[in-house]
């Protein structure tokens, strides 16, 4: 995988190496049947004119062959090449049709083609300049071979330089998006990695300019942003997703998706039970699972009892009303909300309560700020009883104390 700047050393002039490489390149065409004309008839006319540019169209078109040859020369044949296209006035010229063709399977090697592949890719990428944009494409071919064996992992190291390279490659913001939507792909078809897919999907939606938040490409993201969301099982906070023009322009492209969102940023069980009933196929319609999205509603919506209540105590009966779930089931949910990370607390078997510590706020109006006041406001009063106490005591103290000091 890509890693610090290094370099090929390789003997030999152009001429004997492009010839080298000729010779090699028909050879495994002969050995796949392929009577074409030979490459290093094409370019010994070529060589003799040192026209190089030329030789290497030649030699770059004649590449292809290369992913069928056998396992052990392929690192050496293309990094041969590579040598080549370096000693050309326009390298980037011939990069990525050679980044195209890795991203090609490696027919000869079913098992070790990925690791193969990556590993040119990596010589080219390593061996050009930091600030060249050819990098970009590169590193998209290198995606492309991740993507095709599943290896998520070989990735993530090199995640954490990503914002430097767009810097470094002066990437505008549809390359941007472009590079963003391959991770995200990388991660969807990853095992476990549902997470970095949607983060990766969502960096996608924010390069997109205001002015194009209605456009179809920005609705067609939108909605799988917000689809992928929704489905995510550990995904509660939508204030994300709602601060987007993109997402926001849903209101009027997809009024129906956009509702649902509002119910899961901002309402409770009750209110996405009215939605299936009004919209009776659209969950199956978007490939929406409901079990899911009922599991993700209950928890959210004990987080809103939770974050809701003046007294900080909830009796099970009215979180398992809430939740529509047999009262026997209500410690179960409220473990699984506190492991969601959406409330703390503590459980009473004995008074069939939950004591509230922390709740987390979905949303944070109007309605929320009023509640506020209202605790605000109550533990005023408890201090202020408290502070009356405390006066009182004291005020007895000093009568008894001056009591004390009388002289019979």
């Amino acid at each position: 995988m890509p890693g610090p700047s290094n370099t090929l050393l390789i003997e030999g002039s152009f001429e004997e190496l492009a010839d080298e490489l000729s010779h090699y390149i028909d050879e495994v065409k002969r050995k796949q049947g392929d009577n074409s004309t030979a490459v290093q008839t094409e370019i010994t006319p070529l060589l003799e004119k040192n026209q190089k540019d030329d030789v290497l169209k030649k030699l770059v078109t004649g590449s292809a062959v290369l992913n069928s040859a056998p396992e052990k020369e392929i690192i050496a044949a293309y990094n041969l090449l590579v040598h080549l296209i370096r000693q050309s006035s326009n390298p980037n010229m011939f990069l990525p049709r050679i980044c195209q063709n890795l991203s090609n399977p490696i027919t000869s090697s079913p098992t070790n083609g990925t690791g193969l592949a990556l590993s040119v890719l990596t010589t080219i990428f390593n061996i050009l300049p930091q600030d060249n944009d050819v990098r970009y494409h590169v590193f998209l071919a290198i995606l492309r071979v991740i993507r095709s064996s599943g290896s998520f992992e070989l990735l993530r190291p090199q995640l954490k330089n990503l914002d430097t390279w767009i810097t470094q490659w002066e990437t505008d913001e549809e390359d941007q998006r472009k590079l963003y939507l391959s991770i995200a792909e990388v991660a969807e078809e990853a095992s476990g990695e549902e997470e970095q897919s949607y983060l990766y999907l969502l960096r996608a939606l924010r390069t997109i300019p205001s002015e194009e938040a209605a456009s179809a490409e920005a609705r067609q993201l939108s909605a799988r942003a917000l689809k992928s969301a929704l489905s995510y099982p550990t995904h509660f906070d939508f204030q994300d997703l709602t601060s987007l023009d993109s997402i926001q322009a849903l209101r009027k492209s997809d009024p129906i998706l956009f509702e649902l969102l509002d119910i899961f940023n901002a309402q409770v069980l009750d209110d996405y039970n009215d939605f299936k009933d009004e919209h009776d196929d659209f969950l199956s319609s978007q490939s929406l699972s409901d079990d899911t999205l009922t599991r993700k509603m209950r928890l959210l919506t004990l987080a809103s009892l939770a974050a809701s209540t003046q007294s900080r105590s909830l009796p099970y009966q009215h979180i398992s009303r809430a939740l529509q779930i047999p009262s026997e089931d209500t410690e179960i949910w409220v473990i699984d909300t506190i492991r969601a990370g959406l409330v703390e607390g503590k459980l009473s078997q004995l008074n069939q309560t939950f004591l509230v510590h922390r709740s987390t706020y979905r949303v944070f109006g109007e309605k929320q700020w009023t509640e506020v006041q209202g605790r605000l406001d109550t533990w005023r009063a408890s201090l202020e009883g408290v502070l009356a106490v405390v006066r009182a005591e004291r005020e007895e103290g000093d009568r008894c104390g001056g009591l004390d000091g009388l002289e019979s």
